[in-house]
């Protein structure tokens, strides 16, 4: 975000799991062909709970390789939510990159070894984990090293693009929306957007377009905070500063964020790299103002709700510290997968028990609605308390319901709509071309 790296066995867990060891080989900067070589041996080693895909290429061609966790790899099942962490947007932001490594290792190791938060933890949802969005720019900066890498050497792709700022600009559509009532979900992109953008930012979008996500984390390095939406301010600097821009789930955003800043062994603390953050965490814009972000882009565009993890004050760590960084992010970035469970979840059925894809799920008090997968299937973070849900669908009466949410799982909360009866236009022609234009706009859907 701001202009901005296997200790043998180190210690038992502090996750209340097992006790087992953290796992594996020693602690190490990856270049790009040992990431690889690291990613196809967790699957190796766990072959029938991963699966490795790419979902593109980068300028130089290299792979962005996405490793998968699930019970059953490659396949959607409906009602199992799907999160993803994404490391290394900044190439010369790598802790991110290693910890998600790091990562890998342990689910699979402690999954081999009966965990049962982890075991329950991948039965339960689909994870993908893409340890570098920029490869090509990695390299640039492991080239120059830890030691001598400097602000901005290697923070963009080969082409020198900074990943963070190529996304479509959906912010300034949006508060335009704001004012004229206008659609608060699912924003179209606009002419020509793929050759607007970079590759890996191309790539990236498609995945989006391709899983129904549900929560993600973008991981970052330059300073040490939990950032969650919107990056991108409403209003004009004011003296210098710009103001806090809120989303329409800004409490959830906000417990989000707790959650992964409490989780860490430091970043709650709020002093770190010489600036405070109330509890380890900020709103973007409130921060500094960032147009056309992955993060806002992700709440703007899909159903996934997206924060920005700035991990270390040293944008490329010395070898020395990652396993401190690692038990100090450990327990967290499992929390924060965790938190893809809270809310409610469900299926959207016809008359005859047909799943309804793209059904819209608004939750009253919430200006912003998700909407059903292929499968027909939803999920919507919520904090605890009781909400009027609706369900609706074209050429569907729509359906409410009152539900209350606690603390713990998921509620499933399904909704079966019924086909909306056809108007009946017969016999109107005698009153003229102008009561059947009335009568057809009467039928129009509303500004949602």
């Amino acid at each position: 975000m701001l202009q901005r790296r296997t200790v043998p066995w180190v210690c038992v867990l502090l996750l209340g799991l097992t006790g087992l060891p953290a796992s594996g080989s020693d602690f190490q900067h990856h270049r790009y062909e040992d990431m690889v070589r690291v990613l196809f041996a967790v699957h190796s080693d766990c072959p029938y709970i991963t699966r490795i895909y790419s979902i593109g290429r980068s300028v130089e061609g290299r792979h962005l390789y996405v490793l998968e966790f699930s019970d059953n790899p490659g396949i959607h099942e409906a009602l199992e939510p799907e999160f993803k962490y994404v490391g290394n947007m900044h190439g010369n932001e790598v802790l991110g990159r290693e910890l998600l490594i790091k990562l890998s290792q342990f689910l699979c190791e402690e999954y081999r070894a009966g965990n049962q938060r982890i075991t329950r933890l991948i039965h339960d949802t689909r994870i993908h984990i893409l340890p570098s969005m920029n490869p090509d720019g990695y390299e640039v900066a492991a080239r120059q090293g830890s030691e001598l890498n400097g602000y901005l050497v290697g923070r963009g792709n080969s082409r020198d693009i900074d990943l963070n700022r190529n996304f479509p600009d959906l912010n300034s559509l949006m508060y335009y929306y704001e004012k004229t009532n206008g659609r608060n979900h699912h924003l179209p992109l606009p002419d020509n957007w793929e050759q607007q953008v970079e590759p890996e930012t191309l790539a990236v979008i498609k995945w989006m377009q391709n899983y129904n996500f549900v929560l993600s984390a973008n991981l970052h390095g330059g300073a040490v905070v939990a950032n969650y939406p919107f990056d991108k301010s409403r209003d004009a600097r004011i003296r210098g500063r710009t103001t806090y821009s809120a989303t329409a789930d800004d409490k959830i955003f906000r417990q989000l964020a707790r959650t992964y800043s409490y989780a860490h062994s430091w970043m709650h603390l709020g002093w770190n790299c010489g600036d405070f953050f109330n509890e380890g965490i900020t709103n973007g814009a409130s921060w500094y103002s960032l147009s056309k972000g992955m993060q806002d882009f992700n709440y703007l565009y899909t159903n996934c709700f997206e924060i920005t993890l700035e991990l270390s004050c040293d944008k490329f760590p010395p070898e020395s510290s990652l396993p401190r960084e690692w038990l100090g992010n450990r327990e967290a970035l499992i929390s924060y997968l965790e938190q893809v469970h809270h809310g409610i979840k469900g299926m959207v059925y016809d008359e005859n028990n047909n799943p309804i894809s793209k059904a819209e799920i608004v939750v009253a008090g919430i200006n912003h609605d998700v909407t059903t997968g292929v499968d027909g299937d939803y999920f919507r973070l919520l904090l605890p308390g009781t909400y009027t849900v609706k369900a609706s669908a074209p050429g569907y009466l729509s359906s409410s319901k009152t539900v209350t949410v606690g603390p713990a799982e998921a509620i499933q909360l399904h909704f079966y709509l019924k086909k909306a009866p056809k108007q009946n236009l017969k016999g109107k022609h005698h009153h003229g071309k102008k009561n059947i234009s009335a009568n057809k706009a009467s039928l129009k859907l509303g500004p949602r």
